[in-house]
């Protein structure tokens, strides 16, 4: 027969109420330690590594694998970081693994030919469901298969999967596509969102929402799957993004969420947090030493600029020059309000699956009221191009970029505006090897000389929607062929290319250039299947 369990703490006079907040206590510790940043589980040691640089690249460390339990780390570190013998590169060798970097013992076949090397890719890519790591790592384990970036983008990315599942449709690969909307899925009922990838350091922001889009891409055409099976999930990152949108005051932002002076209601991006990125973390240290900003303030402006996934962009800048001149949070991006028009109208659909139509008349009746409203904030009549709107200033911004292509691809410009930014696109942006980010040329990666596979693509089929085909043609073909001529050079795809030149791999940013590469592979081989 088994004992009865006994606690000495309830002896204590006010026993029941101890005891309760003694079992709280740990229920919440429990939880919260699963999702401990790494930051807070190794402080005083990652702020030593990070502004050494023991790695070159500020990702390494928090991506790395402990050998022994954390805390017994810790304590090791806290007894040997004065005596006059202590390295700390030998000591994080001694007590961490490296993550692996699964493209570097890949080598390609370029004679194969690119279609051989793309199909190749996804096995290389592609990550088994996630078993919980011994000792606590940053990483969120997720539930199914799902295809990386590559690199040192080890984990599943937000945005970047939705360009990465064009490749796997037409692959026929759409076991592993659903397998990566259904961790998307788990991620929103975990934690009420999708953070911008499975990492306990991304749990302050997501990325630009396209799992609505996903799901569309999915279910289209598809008897096996509806729309309706993602409803409450779609809902609930809904939420997410409108959180504080009740009872918020006109001229007045909370979160993700601004509402105008006449009553409208936009998004931004926002991060909750307001200290350096971890993975960045000396990068945005020493940034925040050179700008005039409130360091926290300046500090969230860059890590939302991150859940943009264009970081950094001149856009985002108050000059359009300098990255101390950071104001994301003051900028209201088209871009994401047509991704969040689209969910709106997601929710809808899903809705009228379902037979509930109140609350589908409710979301059409709000994708209704945010097309009206993006086509009167973000239509810049003097530049005859959509642009970002400051709400604070209550000005559009005068920097064109090709966010300008998302109200096309979701089919909210007029004709005349199609065409306006049509014939803008042709005349400035199309360069040899296909479309400049930005008109502005700095060392961020999201401008110009430099190129992404996602807005090539979006441009494309924007430009189509419209009928201007001979357009959309042009861009797919320059682009094809700069892929395949870096590709017959490195036997690689890249993250990003220089398409002012032929032949030219992308450059600048805060890390080296990345092969692999997810986005790259999905929408180089959509185009080609077309």
């Amino acid at each position: 027969m088994s004992k009865t369990k006994t606690y000495p703490i309830l002896n204590h006079p006010l026993s029941k109420v101890v005891f309760f907040i003694f079992l709280l206590v740990n229920s919440i510790s429990a939880k919260a330690q699963k999702e401990l940043s790494p930051r807070q589980i190794y402080p005083g040691l990652f702020e030593k590594v990070q502004m050494q640089q023991i790695f070159p690249d500020g990702k390494s460390f928090v991506d790395a694998i402990p050998k022994i339990k954390p805390a017994e780390i810790l304590a090791a570190f806290q007894s040997q970081k004065n005596l006059k013998s202590f390295n700390l590169k030998s000591f994080v060798n001694e007590h961490f693994s490296m993550p692996e970097n699964h493209n570097a013992v890949y080598q390609s076949d370029i004679s194969a030919g690119i279609e051989k090397h793309l199909d190749t890719l996804w096995t290389v890519l592609k990550r088994n469901p996630d078993t919980a790591s011994k000792y606590q790592t940053s990483l969120l384990p997720l539930p199914k298969p799902y295809i990386v970036p590559g690199g040192r983008f080890r984990e599943i990315y937000y945005w970047d999967s939705y360009f990465t599942m064009l490749g796997l449709q037409k692959a026929g690969k759409t076991k592993i596509m659903k397998d990566m909307i259904d961790n998307f899925a788990y991620l929103i009922n975990k934690y009420g969102f999708i953070p911008n990838g499975n990492r306990s350091y991304y749990l302050t922001r997501s990325q630009p929402p396209f799992f609505a889009a996903m799901v569309q891409l999915l279910t289209k055409n598809n008897t096996e799957v509806k729309l309706s099976e993602y409803k409450d999930v779609l809902e609930k990152e809904y939420n997410f993004w409108m959180k504080g949108v009740d009872g918020l005051k006109s001229g007045n932002a909370v979160n993700h969420v601004v509402k105008l002076n006449d009553g409208t209601v936009l998004n931004r991006y926002y991060d909750a947090g307001n200290q350096p990125r971890e993975e960045s973390y000396r990068e945005d240290f020493e940034a925040a030493k050179l700008t005039k900003q409130e360091p926290a303030v300046f500090l969230r402006h860059v890590r939302s600029a991150a859940e943009s996934g264009w970081d950094f962009s001149s856009r985002w800048f108050a000059d359009g020059k300098n990255f101390s001149q950071i104001i994301t949070t003051d900028l209201l991006p088209v871009d994401l309000n047509t991704l969040m028009y689209n969910m709106e109208m997601a929710i809808a659909d899903a809705n009228k699956q379902a037979g509930n139509k109140a609350k589908s008349a409710l979301f059409l009746a709000k994708a209704e009221k945010r097309k009206v409203a993006i086509l009167k904030y973000f239509w810049n009549e003097k530049l005859q191009f959509f642009t970002d709107y400051n709400w604070k200033k209550k000005s559009l911004s005068n920097q064109l970029t090709l966010a300008a292509a998302f109200p096309l691809y979701f089919k909210l410009a007029t004709p005349l505006q199609a065409k306006s930014v049509s014939d803008k696109i042709e005349k400035d942006f199309l360069k040899a090897g296909g479309l400049i980010t930005t008109l502005t040329t700095t060392k961020e990666q999201w401008d110009a000389p430099n190129a992404w596979a996602p807005l090539q693509y979006m441009s494309i089929q924007g430009l189509q929607n419209y009928g201007f085909n001979k357009l959309a043609d042009e861009i797919t073909v320059r682009w094809i062929n700069q892929n395949i001529a870096v590709f017959k050079e490195t036997g690689k795809l890249m993250e990003k290319y220089n398409v002012v030149e032929t032949n030219s791999k992308g450059g600048g940013g805060e890390y080296p250039l990345q092969d692999g590469f997810g986005w790259t592979n999905g929408v180089l081989l959509k185009l080609m299947k077309k």
